[in-house]
């Protein structure tokens, strides 16, 4: 007779803990901290920077008519979509003309700056497997997004106090100052929420990007059609988080219950992407991944093909975001003479903008800086997406086939040279198509084209750089960034720095000039050529030289 064994009853498992799934939260936020210290000074002192030398020109407004003329010109609609709902037009002072031209642009800054942070850390190491390796220690399943979204706050805040001491430094009140800078914080703050649900959805970083991208951009367009409607803004304008920081009312009439709606989305969005996070796979998205070809296409026989393959997306929506917002930006050129008109009894301030024929061409070159400085960051980005490929462990396993080194090199940069090309020339003939729109031909069309054409050897200088830096010092890639920084900010503001003219020449764009106002040298372009193609033979040569993976 067999006795019966006993069998113990098994304990009810129960769902991890909060703290479990928090776990290893600060040490990652640490990490985060140190790995991304130098991007972290670099964004602070860009932003920092662009208040101090952009709100110069506001001390101006002092003077009545001065006030008068910029008043005119920003609460026309055109302007009114480009800039804000137009608060404290009646009394334009210094403090509301920045409010009012300020905010728009700094929250889409730093909205972008949230959403590559949170993507990076999220998304981009679960796609590297690195976060598999971190998630083996004891991390929790939520710590890396907490970690990631906490290292976006530290970013906000610590740009928020520096932009507010600039503010505050060029003679505006101090509180209100750090009621613009920290409500433009929060602003980003939510776009960076956005990114931390996207990269829940998403399979791959591309795909979380490209979606809350395309949330700022609608963000963007809803604010835009409602400051329209009517003035200081419609209902449709409290749809979009940009305008909750526009509604502060800063510097005009302070109140700080719009910015409650910012913090009350950035709690719902954690709460989804904490929701979504928990019922979804690691290294999967909720959106399901559409299945490719069994068979590859014949046009996919090479690296060329390849290289297309992967950066036809990011070329297209950049390419259509940039476009849209140059089309409204042409739309203004319109309306420039009419700040003429409203200070006909100044004669300084008039003698200070020129003729209206001068004037347009001094602004059309403004907007051709920009739309360069654009396809510039486009073509860095597309020319140092190599050095993703080598981190993620794919260039090796490619150069392991009989594609040599510099096919696959050359294959890339082409493509990157031509997506630059396609976002400046596209960014020129929206430009155009917006000024048509209002009617306004005084501009022929040969002149944008020639404004897009004249700084293609100067964005070539650019790529060339980032290909370099990767060929020869793949860690040191970072300094083709500072440089699409810098040609901006001298491009901008080398006057009111009073740089000397050897820091001027650094800037490929100084050797443009201003193509709306002036003949470009042609001696001066094939110069530029020529030191791009030194730059890419330099790429070229690093790049054989050195192994790969970098060590």
């Amino acid at each position: 007779m067999s006795a019966a064994v006993a069998t113990p009853p098994v304990p009810a498992v129960a769902g991890p803990a909060l703290g479990s799934t928090l776990a290893g939260t600060g040490m990652l936020l640490r990490f985060m901290l140190r790995r991304d210290r130098t991007r972290i000074l670099w964004w602070t002192l860009g932003v920092t920077l662009l208040y101090a030398g952009g709100l110069g020109e506001y001390v101006l407004l002092d003077d009545p008519d001065a006030s008068a003329a910029r008043s005119v010109l920003v609460s026309s609609p055109a302007m009114v979509s480009m800039t804000g709902p137009g608060y404290g037009i009646d009394d334009y002072t210094p403090g509301a003309a920045v409010a009012n031209e300020f905010i728009l642009w700094v929250v889409l800054t730093l909205a972008v700056m949230s959403i590559l942070q949170v993507v990076r850390h999220t998304r981009a190491e679960e796609e590297s497997s690195r976060s598999e390796l971190v998630r083996a220690g004891a991390v929790g399943r939520h710590a890396p997004s907490v970690a990631a979204l906490l290292l976006v706050l530290v970013m906000n805040v610590v740009i928020a106090v520096t932009s507010a001491m600039a503010v505050t430094a060029q003679g505006f009140d101090a509180g209100q100052s750090f009621a613009m800078t920290s409500g433009i914080a929060l602003g980003a703050l939510v776009f960076g929420a956005v990114a931390l649900v996207a990269a829940q959805a998403y399979e791959h970083g591309r795909g979380a990007v490209g979606v809350s991208l395309a949330v700022l951009g609608a963000a963007f367009l809803l604010r835009a059609l409602g400051d329209v409607q009517e003035r200081h803004g419609s209902a449709l304008s409290w749809l979009s988080p940009i305008a909750w920081v526009q509604q502060t009312r800063v510097f005009v009439d302070l109140r700080w219950w719009p910015l409650g709606l910012c913090v009350a989305a950035i709690v719902v969005l954690i709460v989804v992407a904490a929701f979504l996070g928990s019922r979804r796979d690691f290294g999967g998205g909720l959106v399901a991944v559409r299945p490719g070809h069994a068979d590859a296409r014949p046009t996919l026989t090479g690296p060329g093909p390849l290289a297309w393959v992967q950066q036809r997306g990011a070329l297209m929506w950049t390419a259509l975001g940039l476009g849209l917002m140059w089309l409204g930006s042409g739309t203004i050129i319109r309306e420039v003479p009419k700040m003429l008109d409203a200070v006909e009894g100044n004669p300084i301030y008039a003698a200070l903008l020129g003729s209206n024929e001068d004037m347009v061409r001094t602004f059309l070159g403004i907007f051709g800086l920009y739309i360069a400085a654009g396809a510039a960051a486009y073509g860095t980005a597309a020319a140092l997406r190599v050095k993703g490929e080598e981190e993620a462990g794919r260039t090796e396993i490619t150069l392991a086939t009989p594609v040599s080194r510099g096919r696959w090199f050359a294959s890339s940069l082409v493509v990157a040279l031509l997506g630059t090309v396609v976002v400046q020339l596209t960014g020129a003939l929206a430009l155009w198509l917006g000024a048509a729109s209002t009617g306004y031909d005084d501009v022929r069309f040969g002149e944008y084209l020639e404004l897009g054409l004249a700084y293609l050897p100067a964005l070539a200088v650019l790529v060339g750089l980032a290909a370099a830096l990767y060929g020869w010092l793949p860690r040191a890639t970072g300094v083709a960034w500072v440089m699409v920084g810098y040609v901006f900010l001298v491009g901008m503001f080398a006057d009111l720095f009073d740089l000397p003219e050897w820091a001027r020449k650094i800037s490929p764009f100084w050797w443009v000039g201003n193509p709306a106002l002036e003949q470009v040298e042609a001696s001066r372009l094939w110069g530029l050529g020529g030191v791009a193609a030194l730059l890419f033979v330099l790429a070229f040569v690093g790049f054989r030289r050195r192994d790969v993976p970098a060590v």
